[in-house]
């Protein structure tokens, strides 16, 4: 089985963890994307985004869990066939709340070229733009270095 390990400076990435930890907070009851479903039967509507709330909530779960007393220990965090596709989905979600949230005054096209002047950004959307690159290279990492499969489903 592929793993990849990484090695986290614990005082850089520890303060992005609050922010991934209030974005996990606001996902536990909404989904990161919006169904739209309107057309579809309310009840089934309801059951079906209950089911995708939980799913997206367990993944949360994964990559949170990544960040735990071994990490705080040896700054290290691992990915592997049996995590990276709850991985890669968790950190989409929290990226898509962070732009939600934090984000927007950035606009889609500087986000997507990583072109900030970060000095000149407060401290809050300082933390959450660094977050958004955080989980960006975690997601980059698993797809360029696990077997793409593990990430068709």
């Amino acid at each position: 089985m592929k793993r990849i390990e990484v090695k986290l400076a614990l005082p850089v990435v520890a303060p992005l963890l609050d922010v991934i930890k209030g974005m996990a907070d606001s996902l536990r009851r909404n989904l990161a994307a919006p169904l739209g479903l309107t057309d579809l039967d309310n009840e089934f509507s309801s059951a079906w985004a209950d089911e995708l709330v939980a799913a997206q909530n367990e993944d949360v779960q994964t990559l949170l869990a990544l960040f735990n007393d071994e990490f705080f220990a040896d700054g290290v965090i691992a990915f592997d066939e049996d995590n990276a596709e709850q991985i890669v989905r968790a950190t989409a979600a929290v990226r898509l709340r962070l732009r939600e949230y934090y984000l927007k005054p950035l606009g889609d096209e500087t986000l997507e070229s990583g072109n900030v002047e970060l000095e000149q950004l407060d401290e809050p959307l300082r933390k959450a733009f660094m977050c958004y690159l955080f989980l960006a290279t975690i997601q980059e990492l698993i797809i360029q270095h696990l077997d793409s499969s593990i990430l068709e489903s």
